[in-house]
């Protein structure tokens, strides 16, 4: 080899380092994610819960990041439910702990967690996604079955779990009784795990973006699988300090909410938007790049497991340890509800979208936000 084939090039040791390693910030924030939990970094004052919130940031973008190296790896539409199924085991495990907990009504606080990542998602990430792809890009395309497919099982197991409880009589309240809140836990993991098996094996065409709304960088040079394993547990580390960071500020922002008087409903909506950041952020920046049907597979993915493995997973924690877990949600919301799964049915209803449907479907957020701070 002569001297100047053997002279690696500054550009080429970069390259070389992008395809081995991860971006710094991608490793330090997840890590100091996890330090300020062990030292309780948000019980440190003012400035103690400003830098835990940065940090918090931090493990979001972080979080992001190695979603879509992974999502790359494993390709679509398998690497969208990556972040997904990962976000959602971390969320069953926040909304454990505030069943557990001794702040208001625990029961309550569970059901208004799980509602509160329904709305999130149908019209704040929908609604986001739609707007920032449409000012971008004009029309959008998507695959029409696929989004068809997913609302179809998202309204069976969104009236199932969520306002089918109110008209049971054979236990008080908008509760279940014990049969009827293992029926429900059994067909909502039936209907998740049917979908899935469509999505990932028997119809798996219909969640895959055409190829001629791809970007360029689509189609790049996926990650070796070490990379992919690396990412992937660095993912898991960032969520966990999501996560675990969201209970700690939640405290804190629970008091603060309780002490000017606002409904407690509100710490729900603050913590799923803590823990469905990362999809956000994952979403919008997938529609930003024109690859809308990525980012409907992540928001519609992520509703159908809110329901088909929170819900089941808190109603076998509810039964071991005998807790209480009220599901039915008042007339106010099941009024929403009703209005944001007909609205999307509408907007997703001929494979193509607008900024329009972007407008309405924020509208409805805001709706829906203001309704809870003014009941």
């Amino acid at each position: 080899m002569s001297e100047p084939d053997a002279i690696v090039t500054a550009g080429q040791k970069r390259a070389l380092l992008q395809r081995l390693l991860m971006p710094w910030w991608t490793l330090v924030f997840p890590l100091l994610g996890l330090l300020a939990i062990a030292v309780s970094l948000y019980k440190m004052g003012t400035i103690g819960v400003v830098v835990a919130a940065f940090i918090l940031f931090g493990c979001v973008l972080s979080a992001v990041h190695q979603a879509e190296v992974v999502a790359h790896r494993v390709g679509e539409p398998f690497g969208t439910l990556v972040l997904a199924v990962a976000v959602t085991v971390i969320e069953v495990s926040l909304i454990v702990s505030l069943m557990l907990s001794d702040a208001g009504d625990a029961s309550s606080l569970a059901r208004d967690t799980v509602f509160a990542a329904i709305m999130i998602i149908l019209n704040g990430i929908v609604g986001l996604c739609l707007l920032a792809g449409g000012f971008q890009h004009g029309e959008q395309r998507f695959s029409l079955r696929g989004a068809s497919s997913s609302l179809n099982v998202l309204t069976a197991m969104v009236v199932l779990s969520l306002v089918l409880p109110n008209y049971v009589s054979s236990a008080p309240g908008p509760t279940y009784a014990t049969s009827q809140l293992i029926f429900v836990a059994i067909v909502s993991v039936i209907l998740y795990g049917t979908f899935v098996m469509v999505q990932t094996v028997r119809h798996r065409d219909y969640f895959l973006p055409a190829d001629e709304d791809m970007p360029g960088d689509a189609h790049a040079e996926p990650p070796t699988n070490a990379a992919a394993w690396a990412a992937l547990g660095m993912l898991l580390v960032a969520l966990v300090g999501v996560v675990l960071l969201a209970k700690g500020l939640s405290g804190i922002v629970e008091a603060a909410i309780l002490g000017a008087g606002l409904p407690l409903a509100i710490v729900g909506v603050v913590i799923a938007a803590l823990v469905l950041a990362p999809e956000s952020l994952a979403a919008y920046r997938a529609a930003k790049r024109n690859r809308l049907q990525t980012s409907l597979n992540l928001a519609l993915g992520s509703a159908l497991a809110t329901i088909g493995l929170t819900i089941p997973a808190v109603a076998i924690v509810s039964l071991m340890l005998g807790l209480p877990l009220a599901l039915g949600i008042g007339a106010k919301q099941m009024i929403l509800l009703v209005l944001s799964l007909f609205t999307i049915t509408l907007t997703l209803g001929n494979g193509r979208t607008t900024v329009l449907g972007g407008a309405v479907h924020l509208v409805i957020f805001a709706a829906y936000l203001f309704v809870t701070v003014v009941p």
